[in-house]
């Protein structure tokens, strides 16, 4: 199996991270300037506006015939990939080493890294108009929507990249890990039948998961792959364009999402690499023994004497004058027996 050493991928983490996006608010306004430094390196195009006349921006870099398209920030409010994309456009810049040499040789890489300006802008799921956009891919009523799939028609990849976040209360089946990173090659209807493009979905992230077990074992989960009629992934997988969700989750005391945007990171790069360097994707079935994810965790959990009084509290993001603001909200009051929290303060008295 074609895989990146957990010491190349550390150390070029550490080297080219860019360091001025930080946190979870990434808004159009933290990423347009840096465009300017890739002009020479990359094709940069305006793809279109969004509702509200943000420009969307796309990056196109490198000469092979393994053509991928990966984007983020599809939800305005989930920005881990998109700042893993901007330490990737940095290796794939300044780096000289011979691994990133091979992707660019072999693949040719279209980035679409901020789809939702106008949610990111005010750090909510759907666009300027209400309109969930990865649950827009049949009705297409909002621009971004009918700017991705004519995207996704023209540019014609073998493979997607479709990067999300997930919610803290995700953690790996069987154990007591968050589920930091989540894999899923989507299913293109009910029966959830294993095509051809989704065994070769498979087949790449068995690769990423390998890696990753290297580093953050026991943390890596499997999104549920029920059959969305409207959802992206589902649909452009059914149209044979094979797609892999990255969903970036919690790790321990990590809830500015920087661990969980260095795995998404080597995730992506040790995805691009084992596509640059593999003609045959056709063994799959270890992708089934990563564990599926469960919904065990709340942020915080209250425990008293009589465990019938234990509280569970989630964190709600919020912008606040401006400032993005963690409120912790009650969420249940029965028994929470069989759950945890990622804090745990316990009331003897």
């Amino acid at each position: 199996m074609n895989l990146l050493a957990i010491d190349f991928l550390e150390t070029i983490y550490n080297k080219e991270k860019e360091i001025s996006l930080l946190g979870k608010w990434i808004r159009f306004k933290d990423i347009k300037d840096l465009f300017k430094k890739y002009e020479d390196a990359f094709q940069i195009s305006e793809l279109g506006t969004s509702e509200k006349g943000t420009p969307i921006y796309t990056l196109k870099i490198g000469s092979g015939e393994k053509k991928i398209l990966l984007w983020s920030q599809m939800h305005g409010n989930e920005s881990t990939g998109t700042k893993a994309l901007f330490d990737l456009f940095n290796c794939l810049l300044l780096s000289k080493q011979s691994e990133i040499n091979t992707i660019l040789k072999s693949c040719t890489l279209l980035f679409v890294p901020m789809l939702n300006p106008d949610g990111a802008e005010v750090y909510t799921r759907v666009n300027g108009n209400n309109i969930d956009l990865n649950r827009d891919v049949i009705d297409r009523k909002a621009k971004e929507s009918k700017l991705l799939r004519a995207l996704l028609e023209e540019f014609n990849p073998q493979f997607c990249f479709n990067l999300h976040d997930q919610r803290t209360i995700f953690n790996v089946e069987n154990t007591k890990n968050p589920a930091t990173i989540s894999f899923l090659a989507p299913s293109e209807e009910e029966t959830r039948a294993l095509t051809k493009g989704r065994k070769e979905t498979m087949n790449v992230i068995v690769a990423m998961n390998t890696m990753l077990q290297e580093v953050i074992p026991n943390h890596v989960g499997r999104y549920t792959d029920a059959f969305y009629p409207t959802a992206t992934g589902d649909n452009f997988q059914k149209l044979g364009f094979n797609t892999i969700l990255i969903e970036s989750g919690h790790y321990p005391d990590d809830y500015i999402r920087e661990v969980s945007r260095k795995f998404t990171f080597f995730s992506i790069l040790q995805g691009l690499f084992y596509i640059a360097k593999t003609d045959n994707f056709t063994s799959y079935k270890a992708y089934f023994k990563i564990p599926n994810n469960d919904k065990v965790f709340y942020d915080v959990i209250h425990r008293y004497p009589d465990s019938k009084n234990d509280l569970g509290y989630q964190f709600k993001d919020e912008i606040i004058e401006n400032k993005l603001v963690s409120k912790l909200v009650k969420i249940e009051e029965t028994s929470l027996k069989g759950k945890f929290g990622h804090l745990e303060i316990v009331f003897e008295n």
